[in-house]
């Protein structure tokens, strides 16, 4: 296994992108926020890491992958040189079902050499620290048995570097007594279920001297790989030297009870705390003065025996309950008298280890930043700060702090992303609105250009013959006598030929209306000469609600002569009874606006989606063309206007009616 940092990174611990389904519990668990969120994916800063491993355990999608160490464990035993397995005291735990001589058997088939406890290494320790307690020099000491713990404090409270107890990890210790034993050709291999020991073991400050790490489930995995059925092992016994109490280390307090030390209520000396909030409230406490205490002893997880590492299905209280028992049992058939000498003779072992600070804080960002920041999360004020730890961060603040260290993306704030997703909802519903109305009016377009074709190709062909037949149809009605039998034949001809001249007169004008005129006229003005040129029937009557604060706007007047004169016309027909035709004019800065009502039959809904299609008409045959409205809409939209019709057809529904309303803009 390779030596210094360069095994923390995003080489050690990588993200599965196909996996990472954005849901932020990485960030969330993460003691020390090393996860940086880019393009939605969850990438470990391997410069801020901890090893806790925490990313690893709570990822449902397996997203998050550790580099297995498993190819340079191998290499280790197929090199001939002899290599020792040291396991950890938490395997009691990881194994419940097998008894641990089936265990060191299997080991031993892989190739181990040595198979031995850490626990012994464990009460080496555990020694140390109640020398360290005796000395009450006045100094304050954080434990250094859980080497996340250590790689917290040198990166993310370097000021405290100075209290962790210069006292090895178990592993270290171990690996120090059997090379003492054995000499330094031995290789040694640490299994258990901790992420941060592959880290330790590459620590440059301890010198190479745990040759690979494996974690319970690679163990596993080597075993399937070398065809080891564990159940059928042949049962070996642990190689000396047996550990002592040390086998409760990976439950917590384990570490104070081997070391006879206790965590009296009264006098506070001891605090000993784990998991992942309460280690960072212990040790900021801790440096602070708060917690009064000389010695913390902090764990990152719950025990060692709910590490990453574990992959056992049993509970904690479960697996807590394995680890006693077999330490129960163990000290029952302890030769205590060969553990006392054994303990004697590595009196003056070396288990001294320093400690370098390699600070990974980053810089506060300035309180104008992050208003900046906030607010573009959506955060003006604070009632806008759920706090709600969606994007993994506990307060919206820490998250901006996280976005001005390129940690975080305004997108993982969910409620300012929902509140998003809804505008842009609203935007497409308009937008979609808009392109129906587009697409409608571009219909009508594409039908109104078709129409001014076969208008100009009809008068073409249609208009010299149609005048020639006009012509002598008159002539041959003006030389007919009224008694001749051929009088009212004739006079039939001449009407249709005269109803076929107003169609093409018709079609020819729909067909020319190609340009505006504009000028500047008075709207109201306009429409009150508009009623005087029109032949309204005496049953109908024309009223004009004038509500313009500018009446004035630039029109082609003919064509608005032309509109309003559809339009009135087409209203005073809806009301064969009679009625009252109501022309209302407003208006806005840049707008100008008139609508026809009037009080008539109303146009049914199947009809209301054609009324603007060239000769479509619900008028009796000979009573109408089907050109005024296309003609109309023609006009509004050369103007680059707007024409909009309600109406109401169904008397059970309430007074029946239509109004036309057309909306033109002020200037050109």
């Amino acid at each position: 296994m390779g030596r210094g940092e360069g095994q923390v990174g995003s080489s050690f611990i990588t993200t599965v992108t196909e996996r990472c389904r954005m849901c932020y519990t990485c960030v969330r668990e993460c003691p020390v926020k090393a996860i940086r969120i880019t393009d939605g994916q969850a990438k470990v800063i391997g410069e801020r890491c901890i090893a806790c491993g925490n990313c690893v355990r709570i990822c449902s999608q397996n997203a998050k992958l550790l580099r297995s160490t498993m190819d340079e464990v191998w290499t280790l035993l197929r090199s001939g040189q002899p290599v020792a397995a040291c396991v950890a005291p938490s395997f009691p735990a990881e194994f419940a079902d097998l008894r641990y001589e089936k265990l060191v058997g299997a080991l031993r088939e892989l190739g181990f050499a040595q198979v031995v406890e850490v626990s012994f290494g464990a009460d080496l320790v555990a020694r140390e620290y109640a020398r360290l307690f005796e000395q009450d020099d006045g100094r304050r000491y954080i434990s250094t048995t859980c080497p996340a713990i250590v790689r917290y404090v040198e990166r993310h409270s370097p000021e405290l570097v100075g209290s962790l107890a210069p006292i090895v990890s178990p592993m270290v210790a171990m690996s120090r007594a059997l090379r003492k034993i054995h000499g330094d050709d031995l290789r040694i291999v640490f299994i258990g279920p901790c992420v941060a020991k592959k880290l330790e073991a590459t620590d440059p400050e301890l010198g190479g001297e745990i040759d690979g790490v494996l974690m319970f489930p690679e163990l596993r995995q080597m075993w399937n790989e070398a065809g080891v059925d564990v159940e059928r092992a042949t049962p070996s016994e642990f190689d000396p030297p047996h550990g002592g109490v040390g086998g409760l280390f990976p439950v917590s307090r384990g570490i104070l009870q081997a070391a006879n030390l206790h965590e009296d209520l009264m006098t506070g000396e001891v605090v000993a705390t784990g998991g992942r909030n309460h280690m960072v409230e212990a040790i900021k406490e801790f440096g602070s003065g708060d917690l009064g205490a000389r010695l913390l002893e902090v764990l990152c997880c719950d025990g060692c025996i709910s590490g990453p590492g574990m992959s056992s299905q049993l509970t904690l209280f479960h697996r807590r309950r394995h680890v006693r028992t077999y330490v129960v049992d163990r000290m029952e058939h302890l030769d205590r008298e060969r553990w006392a000498a054994d303990m004697e003779r590595f009196d003056s072992l070396d288990l001294h280890r320093e400690y370098q600070a390699h600070d990974q804080r980053m810089a506060t960002p300035a309180p104008g930043e992050l208003e900046h920041i906030m607010h573009r999360m959506g955060k003006y004020k604070p009632s806008d700060e759920l706090n709600c730890g969606a994007c993994g961060y506990e307060t919206c603040l820490e998250h901006a702090s996280a976005i001005h260290m390129n940690l975080a993306e305004c997108e993982m704030c969910l409620p300012n992303t929902i509140d998003q997703l809804r505008l842009a909802i609203k935007e497409v519903e308009a937008s979609h609105g808009q392109l129906a109305e587009t697409q409608e009016a571009l219909v009508h377009s594409e039908k109104l250009a078709s129409m001014g074709q076969l208008a100009a190709g009809i008068a073409h062909e249609v208009n010299n013959p149609l005048g020639v037949v006009l012509m002598y149809s008159h002539l041959m009605l003006n030389e007919c006598e009224r008694s001749s039998a051929m009088h009212e034949d004739l006079v039939m001809i001449a009407e249709q030929a005269d109803r076929c001249k107003r169609i093409v007169s018709g079609l020819l004008h729909f067909a020319r209306q190609n340009k505006v005129d504009r000028a500047s006229h008075d709207l109201p003005k306009l429409v009150e000469h508009a009623l005087r040129t029109m032949a309204v029937p005496e049953n109908v009557v024309v009223t004009i609600d004038d509500r313009m604060a500018d009446p004035i706007a630039d029109i082609d007047r003919d064509q608005i002569i032309q509109v309003l004169t559809n339009l009135v016309s087409n209203a005073a027909g809806a009301m064969p009874d009679g009625g009252t035709i109501t022309i209302r004019t407003s208006d806005e800065a840049d707008r100008v606006r008139f609508a026809v009502q009037d009080a008539g039959t109303g146009i049914t809904p199947e009809n209301l989606k054609k009324i603007f299609d060239p000769f479509f008409t619900t008028k009796p045959m000979g009573m109408g063309t089907g050109l005024g409205l296309a003609v109309t809409y023609g006009i509004v939209k050369m103007h680059s206007g707007d024409i909009q019709v309600e109406s109401q057809a169904d008397p059970a529904c309430g007074p029946t009616g239509t109004t036309f309303t057309v909306t033109l803009p002020r200037r050109e």
